[in-house]
């Protein structure tokens, strides 16, 4: 059912695709995980309820940034160099996760979750493109 858009629609769609899809998922995981943390903390009421909220928005769009960052940088990467292979994740990746980690403001954590996620993309596209 799901098909390679890739070479037929533009990154602006891939990318918007992506932030809905991710950012979604991100949402649903702070919904499963902000009462279980709000319970840790022994908020009750308005408080957890609040609580709650504000994990599934962070989560949302912390999920959703990275997934745009990634899709929009790989379909740039790919259409600049006019190849569909596993290089354009690991740049795409490398550039995520330096955008997930940048609120650190610590070289350490960004050169080191940039290396992580691009080596997971890399990997990824690696398998679906061999």
């Amino acid at each position: 059912m799901e098909e390679n858009l890739d070479g037929v629609a533009p990154c602006s769609s891939l990318a918007v695709e992506a932030i809905i899809r991710v950012g979604a998922a991100g949402a649903i995981w702070g919904l499963c995980s902000g009462p279980y943390d709000a319970r840790q903390q022994g908020l009750t009421g308005i408080a957890k309820a609040s609580y709650v909220a504000n994990s599934v928005r962070s989560f949302g769009i912390r999920c959703g940034v990275v997934a745009g960052v990634f899709s929009i940088t790989r379909c740039g990467v790919q259409k600049y160099r006019g190849r569909n292979d596993w290089v354009n994740g690991l740049i795409g990746g490398a550039v995520a996760g330096a955008a997930a980690a940048a609120g650190t403001r610590n070289w350490t954590q960004v050169i080191g979750m940039a290396g992580l996620v691009s080596v997971f993309c890399a990997a990824a596209d690696y398998s679906r493109t061999s």
